[in-house]
């Protein structure tokens, strides 16, 4: 195993010097131009019979105190000694890297496989993690016997492999952080690599996915390996994406909305809120029929140069919390005026129709209301009429023959067929409707809520007071 281990640290450097110079450069123009807690690091891999047995060099530490998060099934955690200061700061607990001028660590463990290496079982965080930093670059080489054939898998990009009559040798480097590993047998291949992603899979697709592949947007260059299967645990692996019957489609769905979560902060919202922020981002409407509806019924709305001034806010959004509620913000601030069609879209099956709202606040009676809102739809103000009714003193219900608003004295019916209204048993020929039902919610219109209930309307900059027969003001 001697051997192994010595062609295994030849190759390492082999490939790895020219690679890790253009790093050097990288890195010392993060520290320089980026103030914050970075650091690149290497990890060495060993494959034995039962067990994972790892190196990892942490390089461009800062010099304050480090707490080190090992893996939770890692054993026999202990420093590496490659040279004399290599585990200068590590202290005796191996739980920190204690404050000092040495800007490279290592340490090392060992990963138990209860079951040996097996085929399509994803290796969840494995590696060692450094708390509050974050990983600028990272090379990965993983070493097997070989006997060993298969493919290994880490979300980073494959640099090269080796097969050679003592050891099969891979290793892996790129941007960002690596966490977790997969191996499956030798029944797949890396079939595409790209700046973007890598794509494996058992046999080679078609020529015609890698066509319309070439006309994919993505968000950002946030690297992924794409695997066309799935594990056997069926887990979500870091950086690492799992599609059975791989289109392009399904691709750019997942890989997009996935660049999109390490972007912005989502929370709940629902995953169509999401497909309709990227496909503004990316300039390609996809995802489902209502993403699709909702960004059609949102572009409708607006000129080019507004067009370009939502994406300019959206982009400008990023790292920050996005939810229906802010994108209504911005979307006001963008036509000038206010609507909560995004909001009120999430409610909704389908899509919501496109309305404004009055943004002022209500009072009836002097009372403020929460519940009742003022929408301007067709060029008409409408006031949500089961609420604001409610709060006139009239009781209203919804029948057969149409929608009925009734009092101690006064009693109407609204037929859901335009023509006519009922007041106290008597027929009234309309050519308008005074009630209206838009998605699902019973609306009043403003000159018949007036003329009907006879209250008075007073509009202020930012108050609408209604005010009932009466009532002193």
């Amino acid at each position: 195993m001697k051997i192994a281990v010595s062609i295994f640290s030849f190759l390492a450097i082999l490939i790895g010097t020219v690679l890790f110079m253009q790093f050097q450069v990288y890195s010392d123009e993060v520290d320089s131009i980026e103030k914050g807690y970075q650091y690149s690091q290497e990890i060495e891999i060993v494959y034995h019979g039962e067990s994972l047995d790892i190196r990892q060099h942490f390089k461009n530490l800062p010099t304050e105190e480090i707490s080190i998060e090992w893996p939770k099934k890692a054993i026999n955690p202990n420093c590496f000694i490659e040279n004399e200061n290599s585990c200068a700061r590590l202290s005796e607990d191996s739980l920190t890297f204690k404050p000092g001028e040495t800007r490279a660590q290592s340490i090392s463990y060992v990963i138990p496989l209860e079951k040996g290496l097996q085929s399509s079982k994803l290796m969840k965080d494995v590696f060692a993690t450094l708390k509050k930093g974050n990983v600028q670059f990272s090379t990965v080489h993983i070493s097997t016997q070989p006997e060993i054939q298969g493919e290994w898998v880490t979300g980073l990009p494959l640099i090269g492999e080796q097969k050679l009559t003592l050891v099969n040798y891979t290793m892996f480097s790129g941007r960002g952080a690596v966490k977790d590993l997969f191996w499956q047998d030798g029944d797949i291949d890396l079939h595409h690599q790209s700046d973007v992603l890598s794509i494996y899979s058992k046999t080679e697709m078609k020529p015609a996915f890698y066509e319309k592949l070439k006309t994919v947007n993505f968000l950002s260059d946030d690297y992924f390996a794409v695997i066309n299967g799935t594990n056997m645990d069926s887990l979500e692996g870091y950086r690492m994406l799992f599609l059975p019957n791989l289109t392009v489609e399904k691709l750019q769905h997942t890989v997009v909305i996935s660049q999109l979560e390490a972007m912005y902060e989502f929370g709940d919202s629902p995953n169509w809120v999401k497909e309709l922020v990227a496909s503004y981002l990316t300039g390609t409407v996809f995802g489902s029929d209502k993403t699709k509806e909702v960004a059609a019924t949102i572009t409708n709305q607006m000129t080019d140069e507004q067009l370009d001034d939502w994406l300019a806010r959206l982009q400008a959004l990023e790292g920050r919390k996005m939810n229906t509620k802010v994108l209504d913000e911005q979307l006001s601030e963008v036509l000038g005026a206010s609507t909560k069609y995004i909001t009120m879209s999430a409610t909704t099956e389908g899509s919501y129709p496109f309305l404004f709202n009055d943004p002022r606040e209500i009072y009836v009676n002097l009372h403020k209301q929460e519940a009742i809102q003022v929408v301007l739809k067709d060029g008409e103000i409408l006031y949500s009429a089961d609420s604001l009714l409610n709060e006139l003193g009239y009781d209203v219900k919804t029948g057969e023959n149409g929608y009925y608003v009734t009092s101690e004295t006064r009693a109407f019916r609204f037929p859901h067929d335009p023509g006519f209204y009922v007041f106290n048993q008597r027929r009234y020929n309309t050519v308008s409707m005074p009630i209206k039902k838009v998605a699902g919610q019973y609306f009043i219109e403003e000159a018949w809520l007036q003329r009907l209930f006879l209250v008075e309307l007073t509009k202020s900059e930012n108050r609408i007071t209604i005010t009932a027969p009466g009532e002193q003001q």
